[in-house]
């Protein structure tokens, strides 16, 4: 016998209005993070340097937290950025907060790793109805 508690047409007003709203609570810190370190270019590019990264790849960084939220906030090419942005927050998570005896990294650590997990399950589901990807699809 099969018994599901919540059960969503994924094709229904309500799955779209859910994945809509997931897109928008995933993006929220990356955003903020991409306009921060374009406010704080130096301070980040030292920074990044000072963990072994190439402070000349900070544009790319900045360009996939900002691009890539306003590319999940509207729904395009979602399942390719979502899987990019997982990628980022797992590789970031590795190189930038690996430092598990502090509580602030361990944290931040794991904040990337469950983001990685949102954004892989956004890859598999799409962007939903409401989005550009749906209106290309047709």
């Amino acid at each position: 016998m099969k018994t599901e508690i919540i059960k969503f047409n994924p094709n229904s007003t309500l799955a779209g209005v859910f994945t809509l709203g997931a897109r928008v609570l995933l993006i929220l810190l990356f955003i903020q993070a991409g306009i921060g370190k374009i406010g704080a270019y130096q301070g980040t590019a030292g920074w990044m340097e000072s963990m072994g990264v190439p402070g000349a790849l900070l544009p790319l960084v900045i360009l996939l937290e900002v691009g890539g939220s306003l590319a999940l906030l509207v729904g395009y090419q979602t399942r390719l950025v979502a899987l990019a942005m997982a990628v980022f927050s797992v590789v970031s998570a590795f190189i930038f907060h690996s430092n598990l005896s502090d509580q602030a990294q361990f944290l931040n650590f794991y904040k990337n790793i469950s983001m990685a997990g949102g954004f892989l399950a956004l890859m598999v589901l799409g962007a939903g109805r409401f989005s550009i990807d749906a209106k290309l699809k047709g």
